[in-house]
């Protein structure tokens, strides 16, 4: 399959970031804002991605959907896009490759791909795994399974790397949740240990603790809890998907459960309404715990 016209629902930070790396190697990369912020259609506009101007445009122009949002939306945006296959029969009467690339469980992949396997699509699951990407090394990877992931993987060395698992639905959702829960499910970790520290008083011991027997992580720690509330409020659904697939895997839910409960708080801080763009970048670890530690539930005295 040529993948001359692919879209991109919808382009934030790595989905216009995906776009630009496939536009920069000659592919026409649409999208669609209506309805988007502000910072959406300026990441979309520096990206060079083409406003389609609604999604009945996108399906009857586009060989291939990649749908990149927080997972919260996911089900949501399949459904809308059905509904827009629906409506116009695709192009020239076939509908697009909707490929799912959200951080989603396999429940959850699944249950996408029955909407767009009833709308008369064809599905590809797949998790990224990466930091977005630059152009200029080998980039994210996306995971990638179903019937038929062909059309990705005719996109690999396009400014990322596809990686195929196989043609069960739900394995490169899988593979995501389980990398996930590492990653964000360790800074989550990481934060709670300094809440509950400065809720007892004891912030700046624990550092010299940390910084004397557990230097690595403090640097960790250093480096990305004034970082996490950024993307707090988009994670907590994430994070609540890993508990399902955990869950659904026999293991308990209740890391991340605890997890999603971390990204709250840290969602009512002030540091929450900053995007990556506009972040304090000399804010410190102890400023970000003071702050979110305020935000706690008091215990009963």
């Amino acid at each position: 399959m040529t993948n001359d016209v692919i879209a991109v629902l919808m382009p934030g930070d790595m989905g216009h970031a995906t776009g630009r790396v496939l536009a920069a190697r000659g592919h026409q990369v649409i999208t669609c804002l209506d309805g988007r912020s502000e910072r959406t259609v300026a990441l979309a506009g520096a990206a060079g991605l083409q406003d389609a101007g609604s999604l009945d445009a996108v399906v009857e122009n586009a060989s291939l959907i990649l749908s990149i949002l927080p997972p919260a939306a996911a089900l949501g945006q399949a459904g809308d896009v059905a509904g827009a296959i629906g409506r116009t029969g695709g192009r020239t009467g076939k509908p697009p490759v909707y490929v799912d690339c959200n951080a989603v469980s396999p429940g959850t992949a699944k249950a996408i791909a029955g909407v767009i396997g009833a709308a008369g699509a064809s599905f590809i699951d797949a998790g990224i795994i990466g930091t977005k990407p630059d152009g200029i090394g080998p980039g994210p990877r996306f995971y990638v399974s179903g019937a038929d992931t062909s059309p990705m993987e005719a996109l690999d060395g396009k400014g990322f790397q596809v990686k195929p698992l196989g043609p069960e639905p739900g394995r490169a959702s899988a593979i995501k949740m389980c990398y996930a829960g590492l990653t964000k499910g360790t800074w989550t970790l990481q934060t709670s240990v300094m809440l509950a520290a400065e809720a007892q008083g004891l912030t700046a011991e624990l550092l010299d603790e940390f910084e004397y027997s557990q230097g690595q992580a403090l640097a960790q720690m250093e480096a990305m809890i004034p970082r996490i509330p950024v993307d707090s409020e988009r994670w907590i659904g994430e994070m609540e998907e890993i508990a399902k697939t955990f869950s659904d895997a026999g293991v308990t839910p209740g890391f991340h459960e605890g997890a999603a409960a971390i990204f709250r708080v840290l969602a009512q801080t002030p540091y929450a309404a900053e995007t990556r763009e506009t972040m304090d970048q000399t804010r410190t670890l102890e400023e970000t715990v003071r702050t979110a530690a305020g935000l706690l539930p008091k215990s009963p005295s």
